[in-house]
């Protein structure tokens, strides 16, 4: 018999209590997606609408002649595909997805608390991206005048985390995306996804594309990673570099997996425009804050586009 989802209480037992998770109500036999998960009309995504023009971007020429035009190119795009390298409510709806999230402090807890199941290949996957990730930040941040070396480097990237999300199919597809809309938090982001597809990321009105302010498809290429610019590297360029607003898409027909790595600040990080920028610019177009306070915003309030920015934002800027 098919559980009852008819109020909140029952399908929080039947979600989080019991364990069943998103794939539980699937594996249920239900033939309509419970109310407290339907995305207003607004907010639904429509496939046929969508375009994928953004191409991507050989990382490994950074090391070689070509670094100057590939930074170039990074600068401009903002979310990229790089080649040859949660949260539970938003405003709009409930996430159709189940997922795990593994903190990273060194590999002996690592190996100690993380699942058993996934461990090894997921802490292997953190490894790999390191240098990746440091490359970015010495091109994006080489390209607004600062030098990044060793003493800097926990500053932009010093917390990191791995999470696992299973999308399960969705019988009612027109009605539920996977993930509302926001931007990440952090520095970067460096998200594996497997050959589904889903992921959506708004064109931001101030790049000179034909899309800008659309929703574009990133459709998924054989050996490449997506790279996010979070909300962070958003504020110490001080607004140059766009956090990328992105969601995703569920499917009716196979169910969906997406391993991002978020980079971040350490919680007692301080955070503000950095001086080099701003002395550039003439104005500092974000506060000073704590990045635990970012945080607590973030994930105080339900979100809506990127307002989780007005968090640090300076009204006059």
């Amino acid at each position: 018999m098919v559980p009852s989802f008819d109020n909140e209480t029952s399908l929080f037992n039947f979600v989080v209590r019991d364990g069943n998770g998103i794939k539980g109500i699937v594996d249920s036999g239900i033939s309509n997606v419970p109310q407290p998960y339907i995305q207003p009309p607004a907010e639904q995504i429509n496939k046929k609408n969508a375009s994928s023009e953004i191409p991507p971007i050989d990382l490994s020429k950074l090391d070689g002649p070509e670094h100057d035009e590939v930074a170039n190119q990074i600068e401009l795009l903002r979310l990229l595909d790089s080649s040859n390298m949660g949260r539970v409510l938003y405003e709009k709806a409930l996430e159709w997805k189940d997922y795990i999230s593994m903190a990273y402090t060194n590999d002996d807890e690592a190996l100690q608390q993380w699942p058993v199941e996934c461990r090894d290949v997921a802490l292997q996957y953190l490894k790999t991206s390191r240098e990746m990730v440091r490359k970015l930040l010495e091109a994006l941040l080489g390209n607004l005048g600062v030098e990044l070396d060793d003493s800097k480097i926990d500053a932009f990237i010093g917390k990191k985390m791995v999470n696992m999300n299973f999308y399960p199919t969705c019988p009612n597809l027109e009605l539920k995306v996977g993930v509302g809309r926001h931007s990440d938090m952090g520095t970067l982001t460096i998200l594996l996804q497997d050959g589904i597809g889903g992921l959506y990321v708004k064109v931001p009105e101030v790049v000179d594309m034909e899309k800008k302010g659309e929703w574009v498809e990133i459709p998924p290429i054989p050996g490449a990673l997506v790279i996010n610019v979070g909300d962070m590297l958003q504020i110490w360029s001080n607004g140059r570099y766009k956090s990328a607003e992105h969601r995703v898409r569920t499917t009716s027909t196979k169910s969906r997996v997406s391993i991002p790595i978020f980079t971040c600040p350490q919680s007692t990080q301080k955070i503000a425009p950095l001086p080099q920028v701003v002395k550039k610019d003439g104005i500092a177009r974000y506060r000073e804050f704590i990045f635990s306070d970012y945080m607590d915003s973030f994930f105080g309030n339900a979100h809506d586009d990127k307002k989780s920015l007005e968090f640090a934002k300076i009204n006059s800027a």
